[in-house]
């Protein structure tokens, strides 16, 4: 049985924990901008009365949660924070409906970076603030931060992690799960506090810095600007910040080593992240040769078009410094399939994660070997560890069910009448948490002019991939609710 009320003492507290972070924002407007103050402030007092409902209603936790408690509180978390999260938003002119602000709201906890915001830049600061902040708060998960501070769930924390985390390496840095958690914790702020001060220093005044920090250490997308990093016009600023979205996209274990442990030639030797800055490396190469022989551009511009934007994809970041829908085919189709990779895991990027695909490609390796040498017995190893068959078996269903949602999803988008090239798009993006895609759905276009319908297809799809799938999908299972 699924204990509901000690479910609800943790939802509680999270809702709390909302309403304390949107503090944060609301001071912002409070000293600084008058507008989008009351929005914030209405909805910290809404989120505040909930959380204490919820705790009334509640139970203490007497034993630590089980594994089908965990998970279930785990999606309601991602339920209702962005349920929560999205009333400053819904209560501003900005946004004409409650689904385009849940829409807004769930892209945002998510790290997507979509918008149905045709003018960014019209939207109050304090709600800018905001939208920006939602992503640094779901960068390292609502759940890994929220246990961080929430120690009451115990061991059965574990769980929560497992969920949140589901593809992430089990091996923990400390012994202790808190300990972990903390640690994790310090290396995010400490990220996050070098992205502001570089970008302060490269010229960004403080608002801009502080929003494009939440971004970029999340790998976001939301910027303060309606043209994204294009409107800064600063080569600058475009290293700098394709540097802090590779950092950000390689797994925290490795910067722990780093930086932590101080063993410098973490970032070197792991083959997860030799390969996924191989992939980055490779990808920006080829695009630029196309750039310079095809339209004939200057080769340093070329180069840092190509890699910015191939390191924002790849990474799920979604960050923008030109309108990629005008490339040449083959280009945009190297994106869209980057768009699948994604970072490491055990990191704020997207997508399937680098060790995945990896792993994927030994497996097939040793089918090939397999119908050579039939009575060859062979083992699928990544690094010096060899892979269960039961992890090789978890990783084919998790791409069956990634196909299954992605193909559910665009044939859901094109029956509303949405056009093939950007049902594909943007439910890929979607799933992935990459933000902008192509068709209409474009770097210089949003998702505002979609059918309502498919918005709500579209949040299901972000909620899913930011899990990754099974965590979501478990829980309309017959066999979760049996008992």
């Amino acid at each position: 049985m699924i204990r509901y009320r000690a479910i609800a003492r943790i939802l509680s507290q999270f809702l709390l924990a909302l309403a304390a972070v949107m503090l944060i924002p609301f001071g912002y407007g409070y000293f600084i901008s008058a507008d989008g103050v009351w929005e914030i402030g209405i909805t910290a007092l809404i989120t505040t009365t909930s959380g204490i409902i919820l705790w009334l209603v509640s139970s203490p936790i007497q034993r630590d949660f089980t594994q089908r408690e965990g998970l279930f509180l785990v999606v309601l978390i991602w339920v209702f924070i962005p349920l929560f999260g999205c009333l400053p938003l819904y209560f501003s002119p900005q946004f004409p409906s409650f689904t385009d602000s849940f829409f807004e709201s769930v892209s945002g906890f998510t790290t997507t970076g979509a918008t149905v915001l045709t003018d960014i830049e019209s939207l109050p600061e304090p709600l800018q603030l905001w939208r920006c902040f939602s992503h640094w708060l779901g960068g390292m998960g609502i759940v890994l931060l929220g246990i961080a501070i929430l120690p009451l769930v115990g061991h059965g924390g574990m769980h929560l992690y497992r969920a949140e985390f589901s593809g992430a390496k089990s091996e923990k840095l400390k012994p202790r799960f808190l300990e972990t958690v903390v640690s994790l914790g310090k290396i995010y702020l400490g990220l996050s506090l070098s992205a502001f001060l570089l970008l302060r220093v490269l010229g960004m005044s403080y608002f801009d810095a502080i929003c494009h920090t939440f971004s970029v250490v999340a790998t976001g997308g939301f910027s303060s600007r309606n043209t994204s990093i294009a409107s800064f016009s600063n080569p600058a600023i475009e290293y700098t910040i394709i540097f802090l979205m590779m950092l950000s996209a390689i797994s925290f274990v490795q910067h722990y080593r780093f930086w932590v442990e101080r063993r410098l030639r973490s970032f070197f030797v792991d083959i997860e992240t030799r390969f996924f800055l191989c992939i980055i490396a490779c990808a920006s190469l080829v695009l630029t040769v196309l750039f310079v022989f095809y339209d004939g551009t200057v080769l340093e511009a070329a180069f840092r078009s190509a890699l910015f934007q191939i390191t924002s994809i790849t990474t799920g970041t979604g960050f923008t410094t030109e309108n990629f829908a005008l490339w040449h085919p083959f280009a945009q189709l190297v994106l869209l399939v980057l768009m699948f990779a994604g970072g490491c895991t055990g990191s704020t990027a997207g997508g399937m994660k680098i060790s995945r695909v990896l792993l994927l490609t030994r497996v097939v390796s040793r089918e090939f070997k397999r119908m050579v040498e039939r009575r060859g017995i062979f083992t699928v190893r990544f690094g010096n560890a060899v892979i269960p068959e039961t992890t090789i078996q978890s990783l084919l269903n998790l791409v069956y069910i990634a196909l299954f949602i992605n193909l559910t999803s665009c044939m859901l988008l094109t029956a509303m009448g949405v056009d093939v090239l950007t049902s594909i798009a943007a439910v890929v993006a979607s799933m992935f948490n990459v933000g902008p895609g192509l068709g209409s759905v474009g770097p210089t276009q949003n998702y505002g002019h979609l059918p309502t319908l498919a918005k709500w297809v579209l949040s299901f799809c972000m909620i899913a991939g930011r899990l990754e799938f099974y965590t979501v999908l478990v829980i309309f299972t017959p066999s979760f609710w049996r008992k």
